[in-house]
């Protein structure tokens, strides 16, 4: 038999087939994935000026500084967009101040991903709004800053505004404004603003993100005092209303002591708003990050793809 296996082999050699093995555990493992934007993973973009990152696995555990939760309210981990993610049923998750979480530069960034539903299905519908993560310290109601998903602008019960409103400190000490908005559909007094030659143009994208996960980002430019949105690697904000401070330098500063919350608003936390449209989240949150600058849109969109990658 053995003189058989041989002649058979000298065929194959002869005849110019050559047998390789596969799946042998001898030659160091599989070849390394291709780099996304020049990223191998999620954890390398803009790894020096990453002030937080909380990895939602387990815990709550923000990994940078070691800080635990001071209260959670509804909050369990189960699958999520990247391993395990922090499930939420009307509730939050909140925590002590964290020094490192105070712009320094000016810009910032604040990315997460999030899975929610629209609350208002039907236009006379109660609304209220769904708060991603929130930086209190402000004398305002949603603090320095928060990222929430709407519900103004209904078009389907699929389709989630995503709203980042902000409240932080001024040069001169004392507070600035405003929001960056994804208008889900074109209104009428938009097309006439745009017809009249408004500049930049408004425009809207519909964002149905509705009961999936999503990937979202909230950008702060301080140089020309710009706010952006972005989800799943694509800028959504209105481009009418992301420049203020007619584009003169407007650098972020936080309000102090500042404090973290994911899914909900500190001023609901504390008790000190009961207003209706002020609810804690219900839905999913995973992978959410803080940097001291503003990550370009080409590095949004890397950052989208390694995580939804699991990478």
């Amino acid at each position: 038999m053995k003189t058989i296996k041989f002649f058979a082999y000298s065929l194959m050699i002869t005849s110019g087939i050559v047998l390789t093995s596969c799946g042998s555990d001898d030659d160091g493992g599989s070849e390394p994935l291709p780099p996304i934007g020049g990223y191998n993973s999620a954890d390398e973009i803009g790894a020096a000026d990453l002030l937080a990152y909380f990895p939602l696995n387990a815990d709550g555990k923000e990994s940078i500084s070691g800080t635990m939760p001071s209260s959670s309210v509804g909050a369990t981990y189960a699958a999520g967009a990247k391993g395990n993610g922090l499930m939420l049923t009307n509730g939050y998750v909140d925590y002590p101040a964290i020094p490192a979480i105070q712009p320094t530069t000016g810009n910032f960034t604040v990315s997460c991903w999030a899975k929610i539903s629209n609350t208002k299905t039907a236009p006379d519908a109660e609304s209220w709004i769904s708060p991603l993560i929130s930086f209190s310290g402000a004398e305002s109601v949603v603090g320095n800053l928060a990222v929430f998903g709407n519900t103004h602008g209904l078009t389907s019960s699929d389709s989630i505004q995503m709203k980042a409103q902000y409240f932080f400190k001024n040069p001169e000490g004392t507070g600035f404004g405003g929001d960056a908005v994804n208008m889900t559909k074109m209104e009428q007094w938009m097309i006439d603003d745009n017809a009249n030659g408004a500049q930049p143009q408004h425009a809207a994208f519909a964002n149905k993100i509705g009961g999936q996960w999503a990937h979202v980002v909230f950008t702060w430019e301080g140089a020309t005092g710009t706010a952006r949105l972005y989800v799943n690697g694509t800028k959504i904000s209105n481009p009418a209303w992301e420049v203020r401070f007619q584009g003169n330098a407007m650098p972020m500063a936080f309000f102090t002591p500042s404090r973290v919350t994911l899914g909900a608003l500190a001023s609901f936390v504390d008790g000190t708003n009961s207003d209706a449209w002020n609810k804690p989240l219900t839905g999913g949150l995973d992978e959410v990050r803080v940097w001291k600058k503003m990550l370009s849109s080409a590095d949004i969109n890397s950052l989208y793809e390694l995580e939804k990658a699991g990478r």
